[in-house]
């Protein structure tokens, strides 16, 4: 493992690996207090960002190491100087890269160019920080995280691809409801499926809302990611059946809602649901500070 690009180039046994960590870190943080001693991280951030940003930073911190963040206020990633520039300007002084993107093509340049290790903290196609802390969420009231039931509702988009490809690796089944026409990335689909034959796992597609029975935990997102323009009286419309409230969390059986966060109560959750007692989100971000230290133990150890 030599970046965090995504979760499907992961192992199993990787995988494995950063949640039986991250759960250690977060029980024991004492023996991790100098696990990045003399260690600096760069983030390079072109996206606002709230739990991300605090995360990493704070993290970065409690393992004993320097974190330095640098927005795009002189422009985006690629602009004002080549991405390959940057990837190996900062290699030159810091030990690994946290990059939040809009195109993950910046993510892969920054890899493929830097002699440091990379973490993809976000892009238009993957975020693995946020999958890896909704596993290690779920493995914290699952004894056998394998035998998790998934449903994901809502828009495909890159949340989805990373819940999908970190289920199939688990052997656990996920399925995912959205409406005609923003289902998740066709490849990833098929590679996330693949994944899951071999691993013992499923994952099935549907725009039928009926599908919800028979899940441990509902996961939405917002309907609109950031940076869309579409008109959302539109959205609201199309999106209206997939809306995540108590008749749908009591047609699942689901005991568990889970949000990646920022969350618009009354348009994709319903607040009852997003502040009920069934509710994960606090630990789904909290839990993010964890993994993400547990992938930065392994990058950098």
């Amino acid at each position: 493992m030599n970046h965090l690009l995504s979760i499907k180039e992961l192992t199993q046994q990787q995988l494995i690996d950063l949640l039986a960590l991250a759960k250690t870190i977060k029980a024991i943080p004492e023996d991790y207090r100098k696990a990045l001693d003399g260690k600096s991280v760069v983030m390079l951030f072109e996206k606002p960002s709230l739990r991300t940003r605090v995360s990493f930073d704070i993290g970065i911190n409690k393992l004993g190491g320097h974190c330095l963040y640098l927005d795009q206020q002189n422009g985006a990633l690629g602009k004002r100087e080549p991405v390959s520039d940057f990837a190996a300007n900062i290699s030159c002084w810091a030990d690994a890269i946290v990059a939040r993107t809009f195109a993950h093509s910046t993510i892969e340049q920054l890899a493929e160019h830097g002699t440091v290790p990379v973490i993809n903290a976000l892009s238009d196609m993957y975020h693995p920080c946020q999958g890896l802390a909704d596993f290690l969420t779920l493995a914290e009231q699952f004894d056998d995280v394998s035998k998790v039931k998934l449903a994901y509702v809502g828009d495909g988009n890159n949340v989805t691809h990373s819940l999908m490809y970190g289920a199939a690796l688990l052997g656990a089944k996920m399925t995912v409801i959205c409406p005609q026409g923003h289902f998740p990335d066709g490849q990833v689909v098929l590679e996330a499926q693949a994944i899951a034959e071999a691993h013992g796992g499923e994952l099935v597609l549907s725009s039928d809302v009926e599908a919800i029975a028979g899940h441990d935990a509902i996961y939405t997102d917002t309907w609109i990611s950031m940076g869309d323009n579409a008109s959302l009286d539109e959205i609201k419309a199309k999106f209206a059946p997939y809306h995540v409230d108590t008749n749908m969390m009591n047609k699942a059986g689901a005991k568990f809602f889970m949000h990646c966060l920022p969350a618009y109560r009354g348009v994709e959750v319903a607040a009852e649901v997003v502040d009920g007692a069934g509710s994960l989100i606090l630990q789904q971000a909290e839990n993010r500070m964890h993994a993400q230290n547990a992938v930065l133990v392994t990058l950098l150890s």
